[in-house]
């Protein structure tokens, strides 16, 4: 039997719980209403799952494993672009939550085969979890906005 390290414990736990968190938060949003740009200017709820999705490819890659989707395709979702000037390149919701669902397949399943992280890859990894923890807040401020009761109880 395989003993895992505790880092991967943790980020493994970290990984299933903010999926947990924003599965919880994008039920029930339409792909009309993830497409609001609160006060016609804050990114919408398609451009932050976008995002994470991005970034956990990025997460994926430092592990050593393939991407669900290609980085030029999707640069719309990319860290410092402007989603309102790229609002037409941004995908079905739908295809969103399917690309999540890959990516936590994927993640869970490369994280269960580790038994250590790379020291070189621990501040990298660390800081990538804590983005999705961020997003994923800001998901559930945004089902509020958009007059959905709070997913979080």
């Amino acid at each position: 039997m395989k003993t895992q390290s505790n880092d991967i414990e943790l980020i493994k736990n970290q990984v299933e719980s903010t999926y947990y968190v924003i599965t919880l938060n994008i039920d029930g949003i339409t792909h009309e209403e993830s497409m609001i740009f609160p006060n016609g200017e804050a990114n919408c709820m398609n451009w932050i799952l976008g995002h994470l999705i991005y970034i956990r490819n990025a997460f994926l890659n430092i592990l050593d494993e393939e991407s669900v989707w290609d980085r030029e395709k999707f640069s719309c979702y990319n860290r410092d672009e402007i989603p309102l000037n790229r609002k037409d390149e941004l995908i079905s919701f739908e295809e969103l939550k399917s690309y999540l669902k890959q990516s936590q397949d994927k993640l869970i399943t490369k994280l269960s085969s580790l038994e250590s992280f790379d020291s070189e890859k621990i501040k990298d990894i660390s800081t990538l979890s804590l983005h999705e923890i961020y997003h994923s807040g800001q998901l559930g401020y945004l089902r509020r906005i958009l007059g959905k009761p709070g997913a979080i109880k």
